[in-house]
């Protein structure tokens, strides 16, 4: 089964199953696809992480996250004034260096059992031309005011304002060329070739910050995952960079014991449980969490189960904490909008749960000339200025500053859950901030309320990030569950999205179900 966010790259991964390939196999397949198909999140010119787990237990990460360029520095986003400014949001200096076809090759190498030029044709017969959707024709068009800010972007998603009817053939000759060039070389053309130089020469060119040298020496992190339990369940999820996995295990650390799950999916008390653990473990995020190839995470103490329960016992039943009296934990007590998901399952049982990026919807804006594909903005994701929120609202600390080289904390969280030491479910999700508590709703509405996989995504979400200081929910939920939550203190906002989540669940019986986010326009296949 593949689950995906763009039909034709989950139909993509389905051919690649098909014919053999094993579930590592499809994901470079679907992930290329995307790039083409799906050009708001999937990528060339992103980032992201890759979480495996095969038949036979061994699990492993690949985490190629995109780094700052050696030429970043601690403040390079603030003005005069000492305030943050847009360019680590918008245009060349706001994009990190690529880390997509790395982690791509990488876990083929590792995994892989189809030739790599196999799996990147698909991408290249898309890239010929495919018919535009109705969603595909809304997103471009509501990416317009971002992209037409550069001749490329606009020439080619935006046909310079004669934009795209459902239905109508979009092709793609310059990505076309490029994904050509990575058939034939591999990463090392994307790195080193001609698609690096092209690269390089057009940052110069443009103020951008990303050397030859830069592109030559990223590499693929293979990281051990974070291991934990809840309820009777085996987690394998995200390591840091990533903040996700952590901030899974914290909040099901907080949540186990309370019998929250008594009060019923969608109740104002289950409601204000889950939220308070949201609130602890997003303030904790601020303060501890980095990369840690620069800053030592104490994942050990941020997970200890005394620490988690001085967290717990915080939370009153009756009563909403203010995030200003939440401060990050005390770790004495012990011992990461627009992303993208795909999770399949092989015929073997080996599984695959990979998040990539460009941060924002269509990155910074820019398309590389004669290239084709779109640059992140994930220099957004450090700290600009620790204390001051970034583009999702999120705080952060000095240990997610700018430094060259450091890759930025991420909230992507592809996560693996095992029954009895056999694979469960494979379930991840692209929303930015909002990924974390998106992918620990869908587990909890399967684990604890009982739901199938399709149910527990369908049901209204709710998020909480620590700062601001507000509870949002999606639509869905009552009038009377918005006062009672009032009532214990919350200050409720609106939210049109809490991630967008894409899940496998494994039957008793043995068979695949697929959810697929009716917030999005995926598409979950299986034969």
């Amino acid at each position: 089964m593949v689950v995906a966010q763009e039909p034709h790259a989950t139909n993509v991964g389905v051919e690649v199953l098909k014919a053999g390939g094993n579930a590592v196999d499809a994901a470079v397949a679907v992930a290329f696809a995307l790039a083409v198909t799906h050009p708001s999140a999937g990528n060339l010119g992103g980032g992201g992480f890759l979480l495996v787990r095969l038949a036979n237990g061994e699990s492993t990460f690949f985490d190629f996250r995109e780094r700052a360029p050696a030429k970043a520095s601690h403040d390079m986003y603030l003005g005069p004034e000492g305030k943050p400014t847009r360019d680590s949001i918008v245009g060349w200096r706001a994009a990190g260096v690529p880390g997509t076809v790395s982690g791509l090759e990488t876990a083929h190498r590792r995994f892989g059992s189809k030739p790599w030029a196999e799996l990147v044709e698909p991408a290249i017969r898309l890239a010929q031309g495919f018919p535009v959707s109705y969603p595909f024709a809304k997103s471009l068009e509501s990416g317009a005011k971002l992209m037409s800010q550069f001749p490329e972007s606009k020439r080619i998603f935006l046909r310079n304002g004669k934009y795209y009817e459902p239905d109508e053939i979009f092709a793609q000759p310059d990505l076309q060329r490029t994904l050509e060039r990575i058939a034939r070389g591999g990463a090392k053309e994307f790195y080193e070739g001609e698609t690096a130089k092209r690269l390089a020469q057009a940052m110069e060119a443009n103020g951008g910050l990303i050397t030859l040298d830069d592109l030559k020496n990223y590499r693929t992190a293979e990281r051990k995952p974070l291991t934990g339990a809840y309820r009777g369940y085996s987690i394998i999820t995200a390591p840091p960079p990533s903040s996700g996995g952590l901030g899974i295990l914290q909040m099901m650390g907080m949540l186990e014991g309370t019998n929250y799950q008594d009060y019923g999916a969608g109740s104002a008390a289950a409601i204000h449980f889950v939220a308070e653990a949201m609130r602890r473990y997003y303030a904790d995020r601020s303060e501890y969490l980095g990369d840690p190839d620069f800053f030592r995470v104490q994942v050990s103490k941020l997970l200890d189960k005394k620490y988690i329960a001085a967290r717990r016992a915080s939370i009153q039943p009756g009563k909403a904490s203010t995030s200003e009296e939440i401060k990050p934990g005390n770790l004495q007590l012990a011992e990461s909008s627009e992303t993208t998901h795909l999770s399949i399952v092989d015929e073997k049982g080996n599984a695959v749960a990979l998040t990539y990026t460009i941060n924002g919807g269509y990155g910074c804006g820019v398309t590389v000339p004669g290239l084709g594909f779109l640059l992140n903005n994930e220099m957004d994701d450090f700290a600009a200025k620790p204390g001051e929120p970034n583009m999702f609202g999120l705080v952060q600390g000095e240990s997610n500053a700018i430094q060259p080289n450091k890759r930025p904390l991420s909230s992507m969280t592809p996560t693996i859950l095992l029954k009895d030491g056999e694979l469960f479910m494979v379930v991840g999700a692209p929303g930015g901030s909002r990924i974390i508590t998106g992918v620990l709703q869908v587990i909890l509405n399967v684990v604890d309320f009982g739901m199938n996989v399709q149910d527990a995504i369908d049901a209204p979400r709710f998020h909480h990030q620590w700062m601001p200081d507000k509870l949002y929910l999606e639509r869905g939920f009552s009038p009377d569950t918005i006062a009672l939550l009032k009532a214990r203190g919350h200050t409720v906002d609106r939210i049109s999205s809490v991630a967008n989540v894409e899940a496998i669940v494994v039957q008793p019986d043995g068979w695949l179900a697929g959810g697929t986010d009716r917030r999005a326009h995926g598409k979950a296949a299986g034969f």
